[in-house]
Order: structure tokens, then sequence, then C-alpha cells
């Protein structure tokens, strides 16, 4: 799960983290009171979607030459012509592709005299089975291409569990960083308080960029990213209220409700497969034959029939959806209770587009019965190469 960048400061500032004073506002009305509650003379006015690279994203009501989702004001009035122009429009970056998302929160911040700008982040590198800091230099810059460029420029450093961030580790931080000083000094409580964060709220992904040596030499999170492990949010009720559901898509909200696996993709034919492993053959061999996926679509193990119809009318529900290819290889999910579940779905929603379906495995024969004497229109496949050609010769006409 995601959350905004001023969630994930009130998060980090719980925890005794360094962040600047800021409001959250959600119409023009609030901006002059947000404003005129900050210190001052500086203000920055950030769009809050869950994107990256906001302040070079450009929107799409506005002129090619307007400034983009991070800006900044030298005045009261300033933050309110910012304010007027970004909410309610649509900022396209390169992490939202060309549809973008609309602006429906801004947050007003205290603006901050930069001397550097780093990168630090935290995640769990799976090479050592530890969390660890991904740091360097270059922040405030796409760390994509310093990665491509300049992989020298990225220290990572892991941390062991049973230890914490020792003293050792933050020594080899402020050294990555090249902090010294006050901010090193900052650096000595700064990077255990954001392990802690990570670790207690079961973070997946902590990123800060930039994050920055101001010119009195202290160091203050200048920007936030944060999401966490879905599957652990059942612990954090207080994590789980920041969740926008208009930042999602409806068809992911909408398999949440049934504890589906479902990621909406770009492509145009859907796919309905049980196990993780069998949905990534199964989206590869859709490539392969040359289309492309439109979901990512994992029914789990033991599913029944109501969870079956549930993920088969979230595909179709789908617009971009020209063909569906349900594969399922039946252990302890039933095939007969697959098929159950399709052609129940297909009769209370209609089918409209091409249906592949192959089974295999426990009760295939009778799920085979049960489909062939539906009287659908579905078109079978004896293995998984099979249901891949058919599905899309048949999407490509």
């Amino acid at each position: 799960m995601n959350i905004h960048e001023y969630q994930a400061k009130q998060v980090l500032k719980g925890y005794g983290a360094p962040v600047a004073e800021g409001v959250a506002i959600m119409s023009v009305g609030e901006a002059e009171t947000a404003a005129k509650s900050l210190p001052g003379p500086l203000y920055v006015v950030k769009s809050q979607i869950h994107a990256g690279g906001r302040g070079k994203g450009k929107f799409k009501e506005l002129s090619p030459d307007a400034k983009g989702g991070v800006r900044l004001a030298k005045s009261i009035e300033e933050v309110v012509a910012h304010a007027t122009d970004m909410l309610g429009n649509t900022l396209v970056t390169k992490q939202t592709g060309p549809e973008g998302k609309q602006v429906n929160r801004l947050y007003i911040e205290d603006g901050a005299d930069i001397e550097r700008e780093l990168y630090l982040s935290i995640l769990v590198d799976r090479t050592v089975g530890q969390v660890a800091f991904v740091v360097s230099t270059e922040g405030g810059m796409d760390i994509e291409q310093v990665a491509h460029d300049t992989p020298e420029k990225i220290i990572t450093v892991a941390i062991a569990p049973e230890k914490g961030v020792t003293a050792a580790d933050v020594a080899k931080l402020n050294e990555a960083l090249a902090l010294s000083g006050d901010a090193a000094k900052d650096g000595e409580s700064l990077f255990p308080i954001l392990y802690k964060a990570f670790v207690e709220k079961d973070m997946a992904l902590l990123e800060v960029n930039p994050l920055i040596v101001m010119k009195d030499g202290r160091l203050r999170v200048l920007d936030a990213k944060v999401s966490f492990d879905g599957n652990a949010l059942f612990r954090h009720d207080d994590i789980k209220a920041l969740r926008d559901e208009s930042e999602e898509d409806s068809k992911e909200i909408e398999a949440s409700k049934w504890d589906l696996a479902y990621v909406a993709l770009d492509g145009n034919i859907g796919c309905m497969v049980n196990g993780a492993g069998l949905a990534m053959a199964t989206m590869d061999i859709i490539k392969l034959y040359g289309a492309e996926p439109a979901n990512f679509c994992d029914v789990g193990g033991g599913a029944g029939k109501e969870k079956v119809a549930a993920a088969f009318k979230i595909i179709t529900a789908d617009p971009a959806v020209k063909g569906i290819l349900v594969n399922i290889f039946g252990g302890i999910m039933k095939c007969d209770v697959i098929a159950e579940g399709v052609i129940a779905a297909v009769k209370e929603v209609g089918l409209t587009v091409p249906l592949v379906v192959r089974l295999e495995g426990t009760n295939v024969e009778l799920g085979k019965k049960i489909i062939n004497e539906s009287g659908l229109n579905v078109i079978s496949a004896d293995d998984l190469d099979d249901a891949a050609k058919k599905i899309v010769a048949a999407v490509q006409g």
C-alpha cells in the first residue's frame, strides 16, 4: 500500500525524523490559511499523487511551458496562484503514464535553504536476506540514471537484524554520503530512526530523495516516499487509515475486497490463473506470441466459486480487455470449481470477447464437462502453449 508524501512525513516525524512544517489541503480556499500558518517567506507547493517525478511533470490542462507539480512560492499570493493551477488538474509524469493522475491534494510546506541534496532509501535486499540502506551523494536526481551512468556512486549498507543500525553502520553511511560536523551527528540519530520506522511499520520501501544538508549544516528529510507490505496491514490500523482509494485502480480495489492478487497492466488479454508462478508463466507466453496481458490475476489455491466469479467480473469490467485466458492447474483448487465460477460469471455479465480455457489437474474431466455442456462460446485448449496461441489468434483476428 502506498501513501502520500505528507502522510509519510507524518509517520517519520512520529519517530523523530527532521521534517519541515507543512499543511495538506484539498481546496484552493484552504491555501492562504495554510501558508499563513507556516514561517515563510519561502514556501513549496507540492502535488500529492502516488507517483514520482512530480517536479518534472506537466499538467494536461495547462500550457506546456507551465511549471510542474512541485513549485516554489515567495509569497502567500503565489501559493494561492499555484494551488489554483494545480488542484483538480491532471499531472503527467514518467511514472503515471500518458493518462496522468488528477491532483486532489496539495502539501504546502515551509521552504529550506539547501546546501546539498543526497539520496537515501531502505528496502529488503534479497541478495543478502537483510534490510539495507541504499545511499548516494547524487540526490534529487533520477536515481535510475545515476545507477546506469555512475553505479559506483550508489552504496549499499546491509543491516544485521539481530544488531540493528550499529555505530559501524552509521560510519559507513556518513562516509558514503560525505557527511561531517553537525550533519554527521544528525546521521547518528536519523539512520536508526528511519530503520526503526521501516521495521516496526512493515514498510516495503522508504525512499528519501532528496535528503538534504541545509546551509546551517543540519539534515532534513525533504521528500519521502513510503510503501507498506499489504500482507502486514492487519497489524497497523493507523496505516490502513491512510489509504487513499482515489489513487488506486478501481479494479484493484474491488479485487482486494475478495483477497485476490490483481494488478492492472497495459495489454488487452485478461488472465485468470491460480498461483503466482503460473500467472507469470502465462503472461510470459502471451508476450512470446506477440500480445500483451491486461492484468495479473491470481485467484489462489483455495478459491471458491464466488471468488472465481468475482475475479472474472473484474477482468471483464476492463474495457481494454479484448480476450480472456483462464489457465488453471488444479491441485488444492479443483477444476470443476473454476468451471462453475466462470460459467456463473459469464451468465451474469455476458461474454462479448473470446474466452479460452485451459484446465489441468484435480477433477479436470468434470471441469471440462461443465464448460462443454454450458452452451457458451468457450474455446478449449489442451495445454498452455495451445491456449496462448488460441487467445492471441482470437484477439488479433
